[in-house]
């Protein structure tokens, strides 16, 4: 009775190790220029997400932020 609510898609993990294999296959068949300008291309891609990241948190916070006394609770 258990196997109803068993999860019988395929994951996303087995796609991702099918899709590193290709490009692992890739590699082999073009050499290590193609090594390079993967790892170049990935590089670029990570800064450009950090950047991008990084300048949406700044923009989110902001410096004008309103200051706002704090008031003391009374004692019920």
């Amino acid at each position: 009775m258990g196997y109803r609510r068993r999860d019988a898609r395929p994951r996303l993990a087995l796609w991702m190790l099918v899709a590193l294999g290709d490009v692992v296959l890739l590699l082999l068949s073009a050499g290590v220029a193609a090594l390079v300008t993967l790892v170049v291309v990935v590089t670029l891609a990570a800064a450009g997400v950090a950047a991008w990241r990084l300048s949406r948190r700044a923009a989110v916070t902001g410096t004008d932020a309103v200051t706002v006394p704090l008031t003391s609770r009374r004692n019920a």
